[in-house]
């Protein structure tokens, strides 16, 4: 690796990593910003979408689950190149039909991102596989890094996403076809992912001894990797009120902005919620881990708030990406910190129960959110519950955890 203050540069394995996930949430990104618009399209009503938003972050879960668990046994590689193929799967058939039924099992047995953020198990398997060839001391670095590279990827691809339908629109494509071209986009991104994973070494494998790992993949590590899941989905459960695709059609709703418009202010928000968790590699080493995720967490969940309070588009703007500018600070941190209290041939594990964790709760909340979108006057309290219950958690982790923090 190079430094704990740049990216790493130590592999073919490192690199390759860091490719896959810019790869992947660039296509995240380009999806989120118009897979609602899409779906309403089709003529779903949004109880049907928040529906299918739910059993699409559950099927991913599940997925999920058995692919990350059994990941550190079968082979890192194998399962990554699994992921992809599954990203594949969804992709396809939701770009050819416009059935529910078609959609709800190409979601619930493939991997699609309503969020914009990690779905699925490529996550918990990337950091176990960067863990592994990390000295302790540089791990919260890389991983800010690493959240770097997703997030500039995500900002890239909500703002081609978003001028790419507008760009077909003017062409003379229906506003359906110009989504459905980016849902066929989103499957070939799955294929182009699954010739990368192919490519890497047996060095990202896990320790011999992790085939002897106990229920959940888990042995020493187990209760407090439980305890941390159980916080992190109740914060998971908080975000699903707004993931990026329900945001995005909330302002299409309520201030009537275009694709272009959308994939613009979900750039700029990606590109800073991506430099933020640079920032909390610096204050992790001088007020600790658990601390960093807090003392962040608190403040841009009371920007979440105060958006649909906001009197106008611009103040509504300018709130949603001084938010952004802090609310990824907590990410680096948390993983950094879910990868040091756990050992070596945990790490996967332990990656993907708190994953899973967090992919559960994120799914229950969207088919919540669909009904209050479906009110005008209740479209906003989707921000109040996700902001209420997200500052819940930053006290109930706080309590639990500051007894053991430790620097970054």
């Amino acid at each position: 690796m190079r430094s704990s203050n740049g990216p790493p540069a130590s592999g073919r394995d490192a690199r390759l990593l860091f490719l896959t996930r810019a790869a992947r949430m660039f296509s995240y990104g380009f999806l989120s910003v118009v897979l609602v618009l899409y779906l309403s399209g089709l003529g779903f009503s949004e109880a049907r979408i928040g529906l299918l938003l739910t059993l699409t972050l559950a099927g991913d879960a599940l997925m999920s689950l058995w692919i990350t668990l059994n990941a550190d046994r079968v082979g890192r590689k194998s399962m990554l190149v699994l992921g992809a193929a599954l990203m594949v799967a969804a992709g396809v058939p939701f770009a050819l039909s416009g059935d529910f039924t078609v959609l709800l099992l190409a979601a619930t047995f493939g991997v699609i991102s309503p969020s914009g953020n990690e779905v699925g198990p490529f996550l918990a398997i990337e950091q176990a596989a960067l863990s592994q060839v990390l000295p302790g001391e540089r791990r919260t670095g890389v991983f800010a890094w690493y959240h770097l590279a997703g997030s500039f990827a995500t900002a890239l691809g909500a703002l081609a996403g978003g001028w790419s339908a507008q760009a077909l629109q003017a062409s003379g494509l229906s506003p359906v076809d110009s989504y459905r071209a980016l849902v066929f986009a989103y499957a070939a991104a799955g294929l182009l992912l699954l010739i990368l994973f192919a490519k890497l070494s047996a060095a990202i494998e896990a320790p011999p001894s992790a085939a002897n790992a106990g229920r959940l993949g888990l042995h020493a590590s187990r209760g407090v990797v439980l305890r941390l899941s159980a916080l992190f989905s109740l914060d998971a459960f908080a975000g699903g009120f707004v993931i990026q695709s329900l945001v995005a059609y909330w302002f299409h709703q309520k201030f009537g902005l275009a694709p272009g418009a959308l994939g613009s202010i979900f750039f700029v928000a990606n590109l800073l919620a991506g430099l933020s968790a640079l920032y909390a590699v610096r204050l992790a080493k001088r007020i600790g881990l658990v601390r960093t995720m807090v003392a962040t967490h608190i403040p841009s969940n009371v920007l979440l708030i105060l958006v649909p309070l906001m009197p106008s588009l611009p103040l509504a703007i300018a709130v949603l990406l001084l938010r952004f500018s802090i609310s990824q600070m907590d990410v680096p941190t948390r993983q950094a910190y879910t990868m040091a209290v756990v050992a070596p041939d945990e790490r996967s594990a332990a990656a993907g129960v708190t994953s899973i964790a967090r992919s559960t709760g994120a799914a229950i909340s969207p088919v919540l959110a669909g009904p209050l979108l479906a009110v005008p006057a209740l479209a906003g309290s989707i921000f109040f519950l996700a902001g209420g219950l997200k500052i819940v958690y930053d006290l109930l982790l706080y309590r639990s955890f500051k007894a053991s923090d430790a620097g970054g």
